[in-house]
Parts: structure tokens; C-alpha cells; sequence
């Protein structure tokens, strides 16, 4: 699988930019990668060295739009623990602000 097809996009929660500061970065990734892909994918598209990787599946939630009612999809996360001293920019700049 291509590593661009393994992560999805960054989670942007003040849970994710919490952890940012022990090293700690949220992805959506695909349903089927598993924890291998995902630390390669990491190492590849951002050129950092990944120390650990935690993935979970967060399940749907029920919604509803006046009387027609359904469910959010599921998805899987995944929370990238960096090497000491290693970081990723992109998400970075978007904490500070």
C-alpha cells in the first residue's frame, strides 16, 4: 500500500495538540493498515524516525437530520510516538497559532 493511501489526515482536536508536546501526532488511517505500514508511512512521507505506534477504531455515531436517521462512519486512528527530539512542522505551525 502507498504511503500516501495509509494516512489519511492529521486529527486536529485539542486532545491531538495536547500530545504534540510529549511527541505524539494523531492520524486518520486507512481501515486496513496496521501498525508496520503506518510507522513506514510516518517515516517516509515526513523523514522522521517513529519510536512506537497506538491504533484504535473509533466506531460511528448515531445522527439525525430531521426524521431520517443513520450513522456516522467508523474509522480508524492512529497516535505516532516520535523518536526524542524529532518533530513534524507541518503540525507545528498550526499549534501555534
Amino acid at each position: 500500500m502507498d504511503p500516501r493511501q495509509v494516512i489519511i489526515r492529521p486529527v486536529v482536536s485539542e486532545k491531538s495538540y495536547a500530545l504534540m508536546a510529549d511527541g505524539k501526532y494523531t492520524f486518520r488511517v486507512h481501515d486496513r493498515a496496521h501498525k508496520t505500514q503506518i510507522a513506514q508511512a510516518v517515516e517516509e512521507i515526513f523523514g522522521v524516525n517513529v519510536r512506537g505506534v497506538r491504533t484504535s477504531k473509533v466506531n460511528s455515531k448515531p445522527k439525525r437530520r430531521g426524521l431520517h436517521a443513520g450513522r456516522s462512519r467508523s474509522w480508524k486512528k492512529a497516535v505516532v510516538q516520535l523518536a526524542p527530539g524529532e518533530r513534524i512542522e507541518l503540525f507545528e505551525g498550526a499549534a501555534v497559532e
